[in-house]
């Protein structure tokens, strides 16, 4: 496929990151903890390298692990009541969560327009929608976004976790949100911008698996298992329709 073609496909999973302007804050906010801690042990932070590579799209110990593996860093795992910032996999997390919160309640969130075009295109036509997120704070950014009303479904961090879900590249977020549209997977498309959830979408079967490049990622991307990769969701045409008792109101 080369669109959305709604008689094919019944429901799209959307990353968040590919929803609102929240993986640059994401990267960000990893960079300010991880540099402090890497100097003297090894190279900066590397936003473009780094984070698409190893973090992006991961539950964020699961971030912090697989980074520090790459530079062959280990540290103990601490845990939750660890100081932000320790030495720790739970410290250093701890750290991040606590930027990443204050930049997002100091300036709010903002959404990609031509990602709610295409939000209301799709929801115009019938097709069921869900937004995943391996971070605790989707639920408020998509909030303070508006966007709440254009999704059937919310997965997040906290529902993960809660559910004993894996994150990417392990499908089961993205299988999870197709079971509460009820599409099979293979009737849904998944939209990621992280090469982990493209190939989480890849291994969970999913019908059409499309990668978003606004980094210059697009062969990574393919290489991750995308079937189409478009640098803007304005690039993703919409095509057919699905019946119109399909169309159900979305979820408080």
């Amino acid at each position: 496929m080369t669109a959305i073609d709604l008689t094919l496909v019944t429901g799209v999973v959307f990353d968040a990151d590919v929803i609102t302007d929240t993986a640059r804050i994401h990267a960000a906010a990893w960079k300010r903890v991880f540099d402090p801690f890497l100097r003297g042990r090894s190279a900066p932070f590397d936003i473009r390298a780094d984070y698409l590579r190893h973090v992006d799209g991961r539950p964020r110990l699961d971030g912090v692990r697989t980074f520090l593996a790459s530079r062959d860093i280990t540290l103990p795992e601490g845990g939750p009541g660890d100081e932000p910032g320790a030495a720790t996999v739970h410290g250093l997390g701890l750290a991040k969560d606590r930027l990443f919160a204050a930049e997002v309640e100091r300036y709010g969130v903002a959404a990609f327009p031509s990602s709610v075009a295409l939000l209301h295109e799709l929801r115009r036509r019938g097709c069921r929608t869900a937004v995943v997120s391996a971070s605790r704070h989707c639920r408020t950014t998509i909030t303070s976004a508006g966007l709440s009303g254009l999704f059937d479904a919310l997965l997040d961090g906290n529902d993960a976790a809660g559910l004993g879900l894996l994150g990417t590249p392990d499908p089961a977020m993205y299988l999870a949100a197709a079971r509460l549209l009820g599409t099979p997977p293979e009737r849904t498309a998944a939209v990621d911008d992280a090469p982990a959830g493209v190939t989480a979408g890849r291994r969970g079967g999913f019908g059409l698996v499309v990668g978003v490049s606004r980094t210059n990622t697009a062969d990574v991307l393919r290489a991750s298992g995308a079937d189409l990769v478009v640098a803007d969701l304005s690039g993703l045409p919409v095509r057919g329709r699905v019946p119109a008792g399909a169309l159900t109101r979305p979820r408080a």
